[in-house]
């Protein structure tokens, strides 16, 4: 354990004040250890609220047990979500088969445009996913999404329409034994977060606040009459926004301060970070460590490839394991392999048994599922993965993937790698290059082309997964450097 640096002891002077407190805290620079030195310096009893089960779990074992550490959805839970368990175990269903047990059964016209029961829907749902990651009240009209393509709609008619159906919607998800809408985590967040909950404890500790929803920060945020805030995270890995995550970090009123000195990597991989922090315009820069050997180059045997996207990870297992090489997936494939069974039986137009997929009668009506449902939104991935290489590929390519302890290299996508790290790191060929990349007016790139802040945001984060060795694979184009070979 090293010595607390200059930062750390301000940061825990500041909290020992009784201030709130925002730690902008970089990739590696020691962020739980910062939090474990201010909890274990008072006998105040805390919480920590962390961003999911497996830092949960990590934090309890770290934390003095003066703290307890849960995620928000297990907090909500354990306080009202318990009572909705039996709905959340319930099979997935199209929207529109559920927008016919809410009355919508015929389409509807406005203006020059017939808007289908389908469409109507898809975006009740959708106004209901968006009331429940918003700090609203109460359902209203801005939660209505706008539709794409039709330019001359009129949203406040469809607004008119599509909202009297969300509230009937959210009206039949208060009932905790039955109902026709499908229950979701998010539902009892949200049913928690308007009971105004007051969480009992001296002090509260909010990770990754980068990444919170406007509902947990006004849980968060309520309780500052009777507990000690402090939030913590890193603004540039900011890579939820679409799920609804907002930075909360910059607009806090408390203490801003930083942790910028990487315990992870030396000076060149630092140096690698802070080209994308300035791309992603990130309130801070790093500072790598001097006795760690750090190289930036060609990595022939990465202990790990971190991906864009799942479709981009697949692929890369599937070349890795044509290469000859043991390849653990993060997170494993059973999953993926179950619903490669369920993809086939569709695709052969037999029903599944798939407790996910047993309602769906063909493999068209799942891509439409996936496609226009914001419910199945978590399923695009797998429909594309296996539109793109076929069930049978995909089934005896997790057949063959190993555990990780085993494996020659660890493949991920950068949001299921973020918090981890390794020695060697090779970043995929999905990441897009300059002259692919979104043109966004606000973004510029190192390089020649232009990348938006969202995958400048991400690449941050894929690349100080390394402590070691860095191959930027894909990103390599965006940023010139010295090739190095590794061992």
């Amino acid at each position: 354990m090293h010595s607390p640096t200059p930062e750390q002891v301000h940061a825990a002077d500041t909290f020992r004040a009784g201030r709130h407190l925002a730690l902008q805290a970089g990739a590696g620079t020691g962020k739980t250890s910062t939090l474990c030195l201010l909890a274990s310096g008072t006998s105040r009893r805390g919480r920590y609220l962390a961003f999911n089960k497996d830092i949960a779990r990590d934090a309890a074992a770290r934390f003095p047990a003066t703290v307890q550490c849960r995620t928000a959805h297990a907090t909500a839970f354990a306080a009202l979500g318990h009572q909705y368990a039996h709905r959340l175990n319930s099979p997935r269903q199209p929207a529109w088969r559920v927008g016919q047990a809410l009355g919508i059964l015929h389409p509807v016209r406005i203006g020059g445009y017939e808007i289908s029961q389908r469409v109507l829907s898809h975006n009740v749902f959708r106004a209901v996913t968006r009331f429940c990651y918003s700090s609203d009240r109460a359902l209203a009209r801005h939660h209505v999404p706008r539709l794409r393509g039709p330019e001359q709609l009129d949203h406040g008619q469809f607004a008119d329409i599509v909202l009297p159906l969300a509230v009937k919607a959210w009206a039949d998800l208060q009932h905790p034994n039955q109902g026709v809408v499908r229950f979701e985590h998010d539902h009892y967040l949200k049913m928690w977060a308007l009971t105004e909950p007051r969480i009992e404890a001296d002090f509260l500790f909010l990770d990754e606040a980068q990444d919170t929803n406007p509902v947990l920060e006004q849980v968060f945020l309520a309780q500052s009459g009777h507990a000690q805030l402090v939030m913590v995270g890193d603004s540039a890995q900011a890579i939820y926004g679409w799920r609804g995550a907002t930075d909360v970090m910059t607009g806090f009123d408390a203490e801003q301060l930083t942790l910028t000195r990487s315990f992870r990597f030396g000076p060149r991989i630092a140096e690698e970070a802070n080209r994308w922090l300035a791309l992603a315009d990130a309130p801070i820069r790093l500072t790598g460590t001097d006795s760690i050997p750090a190289e930036v180059g060609d990595v022939s045997h990465p202990d790990a490839v971190l991906c864009r996207t799942n479709i981009g990870a697949m692929t890369e297992v599937m070349r890795l394991l044509g290469d000859g090489l043991r390849v653990a997936l993060t997170r494993g494939g059973q999953q993926l392999s179950a619903l490669a069974f369920a993809a086939r039986d569709l695709k052969e137009g037999r029903r599944t048994h798939h407790p996910e997929l047993v309602l769906f009668a063909s493999w068209g009506d799942l891509q439409d599922y996936a496609a226009y449902d914001p419910a199945g939104r978590d399923l695009q991935p797998f429909v594309d993965l296996v539109d793109t290489h076929g069930p049978d590929a995909i089934l005896a390519a997790v057949a063959e993937l190993t555990n990780e302890t085993h494996a020659d290299v660890t493949v991920s996508t950068a949001h299921k790698a973020k918090g981890r790290e390794w020695s060697n790191v090779k970043i995929g060929d999905d990441f897009p290059r300059p002259e692919d990349a979104d043109h966004d007016a606000n973004a510029t790139d190192p390089a020649a082309g232009q990348m938006s802040d969202t995958d400048a945001r991400l690449a941050y984060v894929a690349v100080t997964r390394a402590r070691h060795r860095l191959d930027l694979g894909g990103l390599a184009c965006s940023t010139p450097v010295p090739q190095v070979t590794s061992g």
